[in-house]
């Protein structure tokens, strides 16, 4: 019988439930330097996964991985105005290695556009060396005066995608594709959280980029998360670093770029979309292991019951780990809700008499007795299940906090407790100003029937707006 929670309720206090919730699964605890994260064994395995899905959909988009320098001259980011002034205030500067001071100073990278780029222009020379396509799995650096653990840190890890394309037309279809089938993909099928896919207005979009798409889900508290970004960036900076092709026709012309990322904020992400006063709840396709088999009690037999359990789950392809039984049985399935493990199998001594076995779901708290013969079939059959329940469960609690507003005014009081959509028309600049005085912005702006606008003076635009992390 699982124990009552240790945590803080999220109806209490709900930053602080998400700061339980990281300390007490074991995810990560912050480091010496002030906003860096140390991320634990088990928050490192869900990060792995999330790195396992996101490559292959990467890799199967054409895009290859490489790796640029941690360090990037100062000089590179001033080359592109717009994107120096939209980092300036988060820029850690290197200025003495070695005893002495540098001739330059050197910037740690908070994102690698400028370095990427660089080394384009030095490899690209005719329109047979277009597309190219790269991505690297890298940390970056942004100084956070608020840091919090996986949604805001000063180092963090991430892939980050650049590509460098012929046209603008084929620029665009990639960093769609990407947006659509990598990152959308993911976050439903795997992460199962619906998502609001759209383009960000001007006064929100990445610096330097001609036109931002974004992924922005809801959490737990009616707050938006922005889970992942596609930059277009135009010609910005392939004229700034002079990425120039020859056509097929002889004439020389500057290539169209886009990058676009994921961060680890997405385990932040996944911790405040599914997790409730128990704590983590892991969709089954992401979680490191899928099923934890618990011996009720630490004898000889019990144990070797429930490790023959384990074996056959593992051989049958689900991940699953084995609680040999040392301490309080209460104890140990309290500390497994907390960690969201999505399907707990428990053995004791009458079950191995009985010839049954009982699961137990994580998402609903459902206990099922199923014969010992039948139990690796039926936790497949219920893994599969519970994505969609995850899915659904977490679209009706947007959906519930979503309201369609007619003015600016009800907007703010929507956006209170969750997502208020709002005719894009009817947001001016001074608007802008009077939501984000409010600590609202517009996340971002979508067609009437839901799919993604190409630019922000489309007609008819519906724009989200609500508080966000």
């Amino acid at each position: 019988m699982a124990q009552p929670s240790v945590l803080t309720p999220q109806s209490d206090d709900f930053p602080r439930w998400y700061q339980d919730v990281v300390q007490k699964a074991e995810m990560a605890d912050n480091g010496p330097v002030r906003g860096t994260m140390v991320i634990r064994p088990y928050g490192y395995a869900i990060w792995e996964r999330i790195q396992r899905e996101l490559d292959d959909r990467i890799k199967a988009a054409g895009a290859q991985n490489a790796y640029f320098p941690l360090f990037i001259p100062e000089s590179y980011l001033h080359r592109e105005a717009e994107h120096v002034e939209g980092f300036s205030p988060e820029l850690a500067v290197v200025t003495h290695a070695g005893g002495d001071e540098l001739a330059e100073p050197i910037v740690v990278r908070p994102t690698s556009e400028t370095v990427i780029v660089e080394f384009m222009a030095k490899w690209i020379q005719s329109h047979r060396d277009l597309p190219l396509l790269l991505n690297q799995w890298a940390n970056v650096v942004r100084w956070e005066l608020r840091p919090r653990l996986f949604l805001r840190s000063s180092e963090f890890l991430w892939q980050e995608g650049h590509t460098a394309h012929a046209s603008a037309e084929d620029a665009s279809r990639y960093a769609t594709l990407i947006h659509l089938e990598v990152y959308n993909d993911f976050l439903e099928q795997v992460l199962a959280v619906p998502t609001i896919v759209g383009i960000k207005p001007k006064s929100e979009r990445f610096a330097g980029a001609v036109n931002t798409m974004t992924c922005e889900g809801m959490m737990r508290d009616g707050k938006a998360l922005q889970l992942a970004t596609s930059h277009e960036l135009g010609q910005n900076f392939a004229r700034a670093f002079n990425i120039v092709f020859q056509g097929d026709d002889g004439v020389s012309q500057h290539c169209h770029t886009t990058s676009w990322g994921a961060s680890t904020r997405l385990v932040g992400g996944l911790i405040m979309s599914h997790g409730d006063d128990r704590g983590l709840r892991i969709p089954p396709r992401l979680a490191p292991w899928q099923v934890v088999v618990i011996a009720v009690r630490d004898d000889d037999e019990v144990t070797h019951g429930a490790r023959e359990v384990a074996r056959e789950l593992l051989e049958a392809g689900v991940r699953s780990h084995l609680d040999s039984g040392r301490g309080s049985f209460g104890r140990r399935v309290t500390d497994w809700e907390i960690k969201g493990v999505p399907l707990r199998v428990e053995v004791g001594p009458r079950d191995l008499a009985s010839g049954h076995i009982t699961l137990v779901r994580r998402d609903s708290g459902e206990k099922i007795t199923v014969e010992r013969g039948e139990f690796v079939g039926r936790a497949r059959e219920i893994l599969d299940e519970m994505h969609d329940a995850f899915y659904a469960d977490a679209l009706a609690f947007r959906e519930s906090r979503t309201t369609s507003v007619t003015s600016v005014d009800d907007a703010l009081v929507a956006a209170q407790h969750g997502f208020a959509r709002l005719d894009w028309d009817l947001v001016d600049e001074a608007a802008e100003a009077r939501l984000k005085a409010e600590a609202v912005t517009v996340r971002c702006l979508v067609r009437r029937d839901g799919t993604l606008p190409q630019h922000e003076e489309e007609p008819n635009l519906v724009a989200y707006v609500a508080k966000s992390y």
